[in-house]
């Protein structure tokens, strides 16, 4: 079987529907994890998805803020919502899909301050990493998993515009890339796009609405992942073909997201 999954931080999946629709129709993802959609599950336009190929759905979503959204075009067992967020909102759920686990995140910004004493939202954002990682270690590593979405750290200095200036901005800043590493060390989780474009090379999934001509600015980072456990690894054949569909950030009106997708066989 080959699965290919999408992961893409939508920014409000009723007013980008129409992106939705065109980015399914020319990639043709078997998966499509959706975060920050935005909405609650009775506002969420399942007819539309059905119409593009993605019958089965999971909707995790709250009143105008946060939520997340996995389609899929075969039957999925739902998993759940994994307890990481603190304050119970719309960040994560998780199904089975082929004995493949597939969890989605969307996880808190964190506010501007790197501080935990003095910002509650930089405090949440580190435990919300802590308590994946506590439950990745208690986790059997033979277990496929496949962990994607807006994880809100660009982890790597070739993830950013500029490693040394942010260093001093939340989303780069040293707390979150030590959080970060032990998250991966907690599951052995492979990053495939790092082997797809190895360092030194720069690679970005978000640019900010601020600049007028995001490529011509490139002030961008990679907040967004699609990582992979030992057992799912051990189940791959061939290659992990791992892209950024930065051509997406240039359409009219677009999430400051781009989508990202792999494709791989079972």
């Amino acid at each position: 079987m080959q699965l290919s999954l999408a992961s893409w931080n939508i920014n409000s999946v009723r007013l980008r529907i129409d992106q939705v629709a065109r980015f399914a129709a020319e990639q043709a993802p078997d998966v499509l994890c959706l975060q920050e959609i935005k909405c609650q599950e009775h506002e969420f336009p399942h007819e539309a998805f059905a119409a593009m190929g993605y019958p089965h759905l999971l909707v995790t979503g709250q009143k105008g803020w946060h939520g997340v959204a996995l389609a899929s075009k075969h039957p999925f067992e739902i998993v759940g919502s994994p307890a990481f967020c603190r304050r119970g909102e719309a960040r994560c759920q998780a199904v089975r899909l082929n004995g493949v686990e597939i969890w989605n995140f969307y996880i808190p910004a964190g506010g501007d301050l790197p501080d935990r004493l003095l910002n509650d939202k930089f405090d949440h954002k580190l435990e919300f990493y802590e308590r994946m990682s506590g439950a990745l270690r208690a986790r059997p590593k033979d277990q496929p998993l496949l962990i994607c979405g807006d994880l809100n750290i660009a982890p790597g200095e070739y993830d950013v515009w500029s490693h040394r200036q942010m260093l001093r901005v939340v989303s780069h800043t040293p707390p979150e890339l030590e959080a970060f590493a032990d998250f991966l060390d907690a599951g052995e989780l492979h990053d495939p796009f790092r082997v797809a474009y190895p360092d030194p090379q720069k690679l970005f999934s978000w640019w900010s609405y601020r600049a007028a001509d995001f490529r011509k600015s490139n002030r961008g980072l990679r907040l967004d992942h699609i990582l992979l456990n030992p057992g799912l690894r051990a189940q791959i054949t061939g290659d992990v073909q791992a892209v950024i569909h930065d051509t997406v950030r240039e359409w009219d009106r677009p999430s400051d997201h781009a989508p990202i997708q792999t494709t791989f066989s079972l």
